[in-house]
């Protein structure tokens, strides 16, 4: 780790004890100004944004999630007001208790300290994790791709003015450079930085996760499925297979492998029938192959491969995988998940319970698509990420996702004996 790198941690971290000395009033203040910020500043973000588009292919999945618009900022602003009107995530008691020695313990939620977020070609997640942290009383240090490097600078700079004008130290947010060096040092930051959380790929989160020195929060990488039961409804599916495939293919909360029981392979035209009109590119297995030929357009039909499957396709692209049982369903998914969202469409109460019960994921549907794995949409306010693991926060992850919490004890000069 560089001394320069020594020097920004040490600042961030000295910059998150002020953070204590806020109130959630002035916290509410600066995050109605950042959004406000955020639209007045649109034309500098987007020009910082277009420098950034014109290196990347259009054709990259990631094209989409770098590319920033008007409406989407002030979708981001929007975001970030809702965060200001939720109830500060500090100073909760969760749990108190009088020991019979006249003791008493409350335990009472706290922020973090400083959180690293390590994410790829998408800039919004820099107003998202600087809102989430502020708010939570957490600083951050933003470690973004070099695909976005021009739009998370110039959105980094709005915020830093902001801070300036209510003469908030500035430290509560950095973003490091975009090489390889910087990541190196944040993974090793141990002392300075209290929490990891990689939002990416999967390549990403496994690098992180074997090389950081500091406690990680898996988020990021979905691999997710839409089993559709033989007791489906057939346009609950149809809409639902739709929707979860082609409202933003470059998500983590998009379908990724179509289950179908082999006893419903005769409705399969109709529930991939609107998936045509976003040109989506179907790998199918030898019977869906042979139930979607001729009612698919060929052009969009290919045969499945082994690497089919269990691959996050961040495209307009998705498998179909035909099952013979229920059971069957289940272990292509237990295979195959990113234990991310997976889906059920049935009709059948106790399968649709028995599906819920035994996937092991963090998000289970029923009858629902999976694009509402989303912070805001759980309610939440904007999301730092969607943990895929069991430690600590599962799913969308808040502002109490993103707290610890600290034991407090009080007494009268009680003593302990052996």
């Amino acid at each position: 780790m560089t001394t320069n790198s020594n020097e920004t941690f040490a600042a961030v971290q000295a910059a998150s004890r002020e953070l204590a000395l806020l109130s959630d009033d002035i916290i509410n203040q600066i995050l109605n100004a950042v959004a406000d910020a955020a639209v007045a500043e649109t034309p500098f973000i987007l020009a910082e944004n277009e420098k950034d588009l014109t290196r990347m292919d259009k054709n990259d999945p990631k094209y989409d999630r770098l590319k920033l618009t008007e409406e989407r900022l002030k979708g981001i602003a929007a975001d970030t007001r809702n965060v200001a009107t939720l109830p500060s995530p500090l100073g909760k008691v969760l749990k108190e208790t009088v020991r019979p020695n006249g003791m008493r313990l409350t335990k009472v939620s706290v922020p973090f300290g400083v959180i690293g977020i390590i994410y790829e070609a998408r800039p919004n997640v820099s107003f998202d994790v600087f809102s989430l942290c502020l708010k939570s009383g957490n600083a951050c240090v933003l470690k973004g791709g070099s695909d976005a490097d021009c739009s998370n600078r110039a959105i980094i700079n709005v915020i830093h003015e902001v801070l300036k004008r209510f003469n908030v130290n500035p430290h509560v947010v950095e973003l490091l450079p975009a090489d390889r060096e910087a990541t190196a040092a944040l993974l090793n930051a141990a002392g300075y930085v209290d929490l990891i959380i990689p939002r990416g790929s999967s390549g990403l989160i496994n690098f992180v996760r074997e090389n950081a020195k500091i406690p990680v929060i898996e988020t990021g990488a979905g691999i997710c499925h839409t089993y559709f039961d033989e007791f489906g409804d057939v346009s609950k599916g149809a809409d639902i297979i739709h929707n979860a495939k082609t409202r933003r293919v470059s998500v983590c909360n998009a379908l990724d492998c179509t289950i179908v029981h082999e006893k419903r392979l005769a409705e399969l035209p109709v529930l991939c029938e609107k998936l045509k009109g976003s040109n989506v590119i179907i790998y199918a297995d030898p019977l869906a192959y042979q139930a979607l030929e001729g009612h698919y357009p060929a052009e969009l039909l290919q045969h499945a491969k082994a690497e089919s499957f269990g691959t996050e396709f961040l495209d307009y692209k998705m498998a179909v995988k035909t099952v013979k049982s229920f059971e069957d369903a289940l272990g292509h998914i237990y295979e195959n998940s990113s234990k991310h969202s997976e889906c059920i469409v049935t009709e059948n109460k106790e399968r649709a319970a028995l599906f819920t019960k035994i996937v092991d994921a963090a998000c289970v549907y029923t009858n629902v698509s999976t694009a509402f794995t989303d912070g805001a949409q759980f309610g939440l306010g904007a999301e730092i990420g969607i943990s895929t693991q069991k430690l600590h926060a599962r799913g969308p992850m808040g502002l109490e996702e993103i707290t610890s919490y600290k034991w407090i004890i009080e007494g009268d000069g009680q003593t302990r004996r052996s």
